[in-house]
């Protein structure tokens, strides 16, 4: 079948944002309870209580990416894949895990013992970071990415718009990458486009004053496609041939790390700078609290939708550094990579002080 490709994705993302605004009112109106408890034990920064449904409309997006692919490009063979298997297999577990989170509350050993099976499933797949010789290396370091970023992507959803914003921009910069790197036909491709025209459309209900809260369902399955998209196109990326040459192969390494860094920066940078401060302070980092970057942004006089902006607008800088790696970095080289590495540094050192400069007139446990 010969089609105008472009228009094609113009027309597929325009038909998921529809879909996805439809299914967000339909679930807002007649499933307005999920995530909603009596008895609310984890701590959040919105004091009102709102359903949690953004992930049912990801995974139905998700869904629907699968089977218009199918339709369009592999009738037969799209399922054939182990890759796309095991995407399939996890992103259903983390689905799956979250809806069981926000419905019940469930134990949080559960809810990291299904992380782990995700990073298990994305293994036996064939979707792993290597970069080691050692394979075993390469299969901690993946089990940790998936594990790390899911639970990121989760802790970065703690005032409204911000972890949409986060995703928005991880998912651009992956759907750059994979046009620049890749076929524009990939399954891939039509995958993560119809992820961030999901998005998209649920920033409409997120932005404040939100309707709705991704909840565990949203952001378990988020960071589940995001960790096994960004293993395939960002961590594995194949350096272009004319780089073969230079004698630093770390350097070549470094590129991928970098743009991983820049894709992921502020759910990186957030969780790093709250675990930091609450080590600081003798406290555990894996109990919830009102200290993350955003809640001390808010505390030095900024407003929730400026905070929003501010987030979106970092994500869009972040978005276009990863297109100049990408696109026209051909030959990577130590000047380039202080440049980029800095800053990220810089970055993570600014949100640092800004949880630092001024005392918190709210205190979170």
């Amino acid at each position: 079948m010969t089609f105008n490709l472009p228009l094609f994705y113009f027309t597929f993302f325009i038909v998921v944002f529809g879909l996805s605004i439809l299914l967000n009112s339909l679930f807002l109106k007649f499933a307005g309870t999920l995530g909603i408890r009596k008895d609310e034990k984890i701590i959040r920064w919105n004091t009102t209580s709102k359903p949690a449904l953004g992930g049912i409309t990801f995974y139905i997006a998700f869904l629907v990416s699968l089977i218009v692919y199918s339709l369009y490009f592999q009738p037969t063979t799209v399922l054939l894949h182990s890759q796309t298997i095991g995407l399939l297999c996890v992103c259903t577990v983390a689905f799956l895990m979250g809806l069981a989170d926000d419905a019940y509350d469930t134990n949080p050993m559960l809810k990291f013992s299904s992380q782990v099976c995700c990073g298990f499933i994305l293994i036996f797949s064939g979707i792993y970071i290597n970069i080691f010789p050692n394979m075993y290396l390469n299969y901690g370091l993946t089990m940790l990415w998936v594990v790390g970023l899911m639970n990121s992507i989760n802790l970065l959803d703690n005032m409204d718009a911000v972890s949409s914003v986060a995703v928005i921009g991880a998912l651009a910069s992956i759907t750059s990458v994979l046009l620049i790197r890749h076929s524009a036909t990939s399954i891939f491709v039509t995958m993560v486009l119809g992820m961030l025209s999901a998005v998209f459309a649920f920033l409409l209900f997120n932005w404040y004053p939100s309707k709705m809260f991704m909840g565990d369902t949203g952001t378990q399955f988020l960071g589940a496609f995001l960790s096994a998209v960004s293993i395939l196109f960002l961590w594995n990326t194949p350096m272009a041939p004319d780089n073969a040459h230079l004698p630093v192969q770390g350097i070549l390494l470094t590129k991928n790390f970098i743009s991983v860094l820049l894709t992921f920066a502020l759910p990186v940078i957030d969780t790093t700078v709250v675990f930091i401060n609450r080590l600081l302070k003798g406290a555990s980092p894996f109990i919830g609290g009102k200290d993350h970057t955003t809640h001390h942004l808010f505390y030095l006089g900024i407003k929730e939708p400026r905070i929003a902006l501010v987030y979106a607008g970092y994500s869009a800088i972040c978005f276009i550094c990863v297109v100049i790696i990408n696109k026209y970095i051909e030959i990577w080289t130590m000047p380039d990579c202080l440049i980029f590495g800095s800053f990220f540094i810089l970055s993570l050192i600014s949100f640092f002080v800004v949880t630092r400069i001024k005392k918190r007139v709210h205190e979170g446990s």
